[in-house]
């Protein structure tokens, strides 16, 4: 079975909210240079999908991201879980791209590679928590398009896949290539061996240029945007705090009711 895995690099989810500014002037986020970028955790929750059918039928895992200059002792870390292969489409015509020219650009590179099975994305990213790529891909390749699977069984040429919806869980069978979105309900990413470290170490990613895929710089990154980013800003979150008293414990309870139907929220 031939896998290929969406990987995104994007800034650190953990990294304080005060550790970075806006660039109003671009609609940039700036981040210091002691905190580095991390792989997409819902990235690594599809590879760690891909890896668990890699394990059950064996086969081929190939990693793909895009942007431009990409961290190697970042972007590398799908060789060192377990991927056998990593594709960059590395330019810097690839940066600033909407979900559709993001969408784009990796779906001719993945009718470049040809030969696969199955295309595994994360639900989302944790940097625009759209969710549109995976599907945008299944769209521009004609492929079935499933999301937020957490349970994905093969048999032959078909997969049974168990997703996650509003009411609880959807099973749907589809014939492949398919395209799947990844839940975190899929299980914890597993951590890189020291083997895997150091063999990721000695492999070099293949990059290619928007030439190599046949496609016009003029139609991907910020050039082949279908959506304009208007404002980027950082949320401002107030709250303040109301002490309700009385005498006793049951006289401060009768207060805060009656409080709390003055606010209507009773």
């Amino acid at each position: 079975m031939n896998i290929i895995v969406c990987i995104k690099q994007v800034i650190d989810p953990e990294a304080p909210p005060t550790s970075f500014k806006i660039d109003a002037a671009t609609n940039r986020v700036v981040l210091p240079a002691d905190i580095p970028p991390v792989i997409d955790p819902y990235s690594e929750y599809a590879l760690e999908a891909a890896l668990k059918l890699k394990d059950t039928h064996g086969g081929k895992i190939t990693a793909i991201s895009l942007g431009n200059n990409l961290l190697r002792e970042v972007i590398k870390k799908p060789l060192s879980m377990g991927a056998d292969e990593l594709i960059l489409l590395e330019d810097e015509a690839f940066t600033d791209g909407d979900s559709w020219s993001t969408a784009y650009a990796l779906a001719l590179a993945i009718k470049k590679i040809d030969e696969y099975d199955m295309i595994l994305c994360g639900r989302q990213s944790a940097d625009r928590d759209a969710g549109q790529v995976g599907p945008g891909i299944a769209e521009i390749l004609g492929l079935p398009g499933i999301t937020l699977a957490h349970k994905i069984d093969i048999s032959g040429d078909k997969a049974l896949v168990e997703r996650v919806s509003d009411d609880g869980y959807e099973i749907i069978e589809t014939t492949l290539p398919a395209m799947i979105t990844i839940s975190n309900e899929i299980g914890e990413p597993r951590y890189p061996t020291i083997r895997g470290i150091m063999a990721a170490k000695k492999k070099e990613p293949t990059v290619w240029k928007p030439a190599d895929i046949g496609i016009e710089p003029s139609r991907v990154g910020d050039a082949g945007r279908r959506s304009r980013l208007v404002k980027l800003l950082k949320p401002v979150y107030e709250g303040k705090c109301e002490i309700i008293d009385g005498e006793t414990p049951e006289e401060a309870a009768v207060n805060l009711a009656e409080r709390l139907r003055q606010e209507k929220l009773l």
